[in-house]
């Protein structure tokens, strides 16, 4: 689909303003991080950016449209946070059928994804590098994704932090929104206030129905996971449905 709002400001950055027009910083559940390419990431992104990467500003163009960046119309799936594309590849590669739109602003992350995507040959993937935010408020229309992915987003673990953490009332309502009824979004976290708060939010949504769940065996094991696995935290896997 095109835009839904064609006198939209660009994505990046989305910059916020008081009513008297003086400039306030946003809160995001990220923060961009730098990083030089390895030179296997290097020779991924060379291979493969072109053809798999959506350039930043294309989606300040009014006319953008994910069926012309796929060159199909197929039911969407979105993921929030790819990281280095361990999960991305192998579900992707598992759903020819399905468009994957893998959101990170990691670009060495990126660049890693490239590469595994490749060597799953998961060619129904794009990758993103703009705020989740926008890009499912002005990207998607109402009930148009099939399910949304969030493992093991960003915790900000200290108290002053809690304000960036992805999962809130506000985003919750966006993702129902988004989502096609029946559509599912799938959740894991290896921090169990985070789980515990990701609960109290899609619990109190009234679009979704759902809660915990066995951990999903489509889903691989990531550095993530093993990370929290060796730290002795409990992983959590939630699955919330949209009625």
């Amino acid at each position: 689909m095109a835009r839904v709002d064609n006198a939209l400001p660009a994505a990046r950055p989305r910059q916020m303003y008081t009513e008297d027009g003086l400039r306030m910083r946003e809160v995001l559940s990220y923060s961009r991080r730098g990083g030089r390419f390895t030179p296997s990431q290097q020779e991924s992104w060379d291979a493969h950016h072109e053809d798999w990467v959506v350039p930043d500003d294309a989606v300040d163009d009014p006319s953008f449209s994910w069926t012309e960046v796929f060159g199909r119309d197929a039911a969407r799936i979105v993921e929030i946070g790819s990281g280095i594309g361990e999960a991305t590849a192998v579900l992707a590669a598992q759903r020819p059928a399905y468009d994957v739109v893998a959101l990170e602003v990691w670009r060495p992350g990126v660049a890693h994804s490239l590469g595994l995507i490749a060597d799953a040959g998961a060619e129904n993937v794009r990758l993103l590098s703009v705020d989740a935010v926008w890009c499912l408020e002005h990207l998607f229309g109402p009930g148009e994704i099939e399910e949304v992915w969030t493992f093991f987003p960003d915790p900000w673990p200290k108290k002053r932090h809690h304000k960036r953490r992805l999962v809130t009332p506000e985003f919750a309502e966006l993702v129902a929104s988004r989502l096609r009824p029946g559509g599912v979004w799938r959740l894991a976290t290896d921090w169990a206030a985070y789980a515990v708060q990701m609960r109290a939010v899609l619990d109190w949504e009234p679009a979704f129905e759902g809660g915990p769940v066995e951990r999903w065996a489509d889903r691989p094991v990531t550095k993530f996971e093993r990370k929290g696995i060796e730290a002795q935290r409990a992983i959590t896997d939630l699955a919330y449905r949209r009625v």
